[in-house]
């Protein structure tokens, strides 16, 4: 593996490439390009374009029939259509383009963003923050250098009733608090056992795999079933864990873990993931321990409910979901919002005008995405593991230190140095 691969292989000069409107006027509107427009992408073009302050100017991916349905949608909002491109480079040599949304699979995340900030471009990227911690901090290092605005979509950071949440636990009226739970609980359908095949026409299965090792097509690890494969995905533990882990650890106030323990397994599923359809980690801080949970094939909920996140004080205990939080055996307090999304691509915007770090700053996704990943890498060691937050690593652990990082393919490679 070499350190100093031209990863932006022919695209001249993109390192050396400022965009000339990359801190754009409070009186302008915030130019956006979108990668990766199926499902959550299209969503998040769909919410850029609404907002007042922003357009968006061009949408990428690497397959044709996705370019349909988001060019209408983002025309019919905005009044006038985006461009396409089907690789991404294209938009981060264009100079009017102020800021990226990044909405692909794990495994393109942060190269994509550390890119894009190399190449004097905001960024908004979905969660989790990385495919793996190597990757990670290459994104906070990169954000910083090149004094980028880096979002990451972890709404619930810009979600009022979350903040009022977070401030009541924050406050001391639970007591000591010594535990958070956070879980996700739905019926997911199995996908089968594949085989190799062709690779649907209009689809740019090179680029899509992009830095991961080469891997055959099969249509049952595409899309949206990537997720749950180790070569592009992070697990069900970075698909949802990282919104309630996200949540757990701002509450607690905790930075990193001194010790993590998966268990679980595959029970359920006879079919070709890779990942635990059942999983439980549990993070040992300090003061206070972080429990997650997840059953894939179940529809019983955890409290009560099939999502949230549950602080556990001496006085009484908060329960937080998608819609409302409240307090059980204890002081009164509760209270319900919605808008959460858009609020969050708001705050990007705000932060692109006056260069503030936002609510989901890389940096705190990171620290709250690099859970996930403990927590994974644990699950595939399958032994109780012990974090080093200085460097990041696992004490005299070279099983689990390869995991914190990746082989990468001969196409694209995450430079040591940003």
């Amino acid at each position: 593996m070499t350190s100093n691969r031209r990863v932006f292989l022919g695209t001249a000069g993109l390192l050396a490439t400022t965009s000339l409107r990359a801190s754009a006027d409070a009186s302008e509107k915030v130019r956006i390009g979108v990668v990766g427009v199926r499902g959550r992408g299209h969503e998040l073009a769909q919410g850029f374009a609404r907002q007042k302050d922003a357009e968006v100017v061009a949408v990428c991916d690497v397959d044709d029939s996705a370019f349909p349905k988001v060019v209408k949608s983002v025309t019919e909002i905005g009044g006038k259509a985006p461009r396409v491109e089907k690789d991404f480079r294209r938009l981060l040599d264009d100079k009017s383009i102020d800021a990226i949304a990044v909405a692909t699979p794990d495994h393109w995340h942060a190269l994509i963003a550390v890119m894009a900030c190399q190449a004097g471009k905001d960024v908004y990227s979905e969660k989790p923050a990385s495919h793996n911690v190597v990757e990670g901090r290459r994104m906070v290092e990169a954000a910083r250098k090149y004094k980028r605005v880096v979002q990451i979509g972890t709404q619930r950071r810009s979600t009022p009733h979350v903040k009022e949440a977070v401030e009541y636990v924050r406050s001391g009226q639970l007591g000591k608090v010594s535990m958070a739970r956070a879980w996700i609980h739905q019926q997911r359908k199995p996908i089968g056992h594949g085989k190799p095949g062709e690779v649907p026409k209009g689809v740019d299965y090179a680029m899509w795999q992009g830095p991961a090792p080469d891997r055959p097509f099969m249509a049952n690890r595409f899309h949206y079933n990537w997720h749950w494969f180790w070569n592009w995905g992070t697990g069900e533990l970075g698909n949802n864990g990282i919104h309630g882990l996200d949540v757990a650890r701002w509450g607690l106030g905790v930075d990193a873990p001194l010790r993590v323990t998966s268990g679980g397994g595959k029970f359920f599923f006879d079919d070709d993931q890779e990942v635990p359809d059942t999983q439980i980690v549990t993070w040992e801080f300090p003061q206070a321990t972080i429990v997650w949970e997840h059953r894939m094939w179940s529809k019983h909920g955890t409290e009560g409910k099939g999502f949230g996140i549950a602080f556990y004080g001496d006085k009484g205990t908060l329960i937080v979901d998608e819609s409302n939080w409240k307090v059980e055996d204890g002081p009164i307090g509760g209270g319900e919002s919605s808008g959460g999304q858009a609020a969050h691509q708001k705050n990007f915007l705000d932060c692109i005008k006056d260069r503030r770090n936002p609510n989901a700053d890389v940096e705190i996704a990171h620290l709250s995405t690099r859970l996930c990943h403990l927590g994974n890498i644990a699950h595939r060691v399958g032994r109780k593991l012990t974090f080093d937050a200085a460097t990041e690593s696992f004490p005299g652990d070279a099983e689990a230190n390869k995991l914190l990082g990746r082989e990468y393919s001969s196409r694209f490679e995450m430079p040591s140095q940003v």
